[in-house]
């Protein structure tokens, strides 16, 4: 044996025959700490310690009951209301985003309590009091730390009972596991080429239904016609549908460009226009922030989120920022009352996403307005 400050230390074989309770409070002794009180905090079994046991696997079982009902809302809440944009359809479809930050926020908010309950009412009761040393930790108080530390689980009962504790404890970790994957492994990763042409990646609610062409609309619903636009003005119009003004991948800005100004047109894209006015995507290609800040003397259109900035005199090709695709171009024509039609959908897949890295170097050509691809 050893003196190790006031407290005599023992040798090593000596501390290859002591219990996990005397290393404690050895290890207790040798950082200057004198236990005053020790040990479990009920006896173990009995209704108060049952009590404590129940009272802190409620929280544990509350957050696993949370995370699954994330995994719930996340997965298949959606599957049902994808087309839902009136009537009683598109008010249970808005409790979607609410629920699923509700019920991701009480999984961790009910983990994190219960972590706190099991501290306060499980670990071993102790009142001590601790002289402050200076200096590095020497072997003997390394090798006590471990004890103290399974002591403590030990004293908790963690080790040999409370089932129910430890079940609950596993099932919320569990929880907060799954509620952290669920979005990178399932709403994150989706193949966006299958069912081209239908995939709600590809399709607006610009696309004609059952033969008929979606009018061009103000936000109250309000169709469009020319005369609707001076030149050089720009206006945001939504598809002239159920929910239209609320579809986030929608929303369009039509332009009157003045007669003297020089367009290009991008190739594939002739006749998409109709006479001096262009219809362009209003959702940003570079994070889907909405364009909307047009300088009619050069024809760029602003983002301002990002300072992205696209040319509509050559077919809304990004110029400036970190924009890498143009903005996808509406084809547009009048119907027989002189409004303002959507000849068809998109061409292109509107706002960022999975395309940026199959498509953001691409280049893409332009001839001027008139001439021939």
């Amino acid at each position: 044996m050893s003196a190790h400050g006031d407290v005599v230390t023992p040798s090593d074989d000596e501390l290859n025959t002591m219990s996990k309770e005397q290393l404690t409070r050895l290890g207790a002794e040798l950082d200057g700490v004198e236990l005053v009180e020790y040990g479990e905090r009920y006896v173990p079994g009995s209704p108060a310690d049952r009590r404590a046991e129940r009272s802190v696997a409620k929280w544990f079982l509350l957050a696993a009951l949370s995370g699954a009902a994330f995994a719930v809302f996340f997965i298949v809440w959606p599957a049902g209301y994808q087309d839902a944009y009136s009537g009683s359809k598109q008010t249970v479809y808005a409790l979607y985003t609410p629920l699923i930050g509700i019920t991701l926020g009480a999984c961790i908010l009910f983990f994190g309590i219960g972590v706190v309950a099991l501290a306060k009412k499980l670990t071993p009761h102790e009142v001590a009091v601790q002289q402050r040393h200076i200096g590095m930790s020497d072997e003997v108080d390394r090798s006590t730390l471990g004890a103290e530390i399974t002591d403590t689980g030990t004293k908790m009962g963690l080790v040999k009972r409370r089932g129910v504790l430890k079940g609950s404890m596993v099932l919320a970790g569990g929880a907060v596991g799954l509620v952290t994957l669920i979005p990178v492994l399932g709403g994150l990763i989706k193949n966006p080429w299958e069912k081209r042409g239908n995939s709600d990646l590809w399709v607006t609610l610009w696309k004609p239904v059952n033969g008929k062409k979606v009018r061009l609309t103000q936000v109250d619903g309000t169709p469009v016609r020319p005369s609707d636009l001076a030149a050089g003005a720009l206006a945001t119009v939504f598809p002239g549908v159920a929910g239209g003004a609320k579809a986030s991948d929608s929303a369009v800005m039509l332009f009157r460009l003045r007669p003297n100004d020089q367009v290009k047109i991008r190739d594939g894209q002739d006749g998409f226009e109709y006479g001096d006015y262009y219809a362009y995507s209003k959702i940003c290609t570079h994070v889907g922030c909405p364009v909307s800040l047009f300088e009619q003397q050069t024809g760029r259109v602003l983002c301002p989120c990002h300072q992205s900035q696209f040319d509509v005199f050559d077919g809304a090709k990004p110029v400036f920022g970190p924009a890498a695709r143009p903005l996808p171009q509406l084809p547009i024509e009048l119907d027989a009352e002189g409004y303002f039609v959507a000849t068809s959908d998109f061409i292109e897949a509107v706002g960022p996403g999975f395309w940026e890295s199959t498509q953001g170097s691409r280049k893409w050509g332009s001839h001027p307005k008139g001439s021939s691809s």
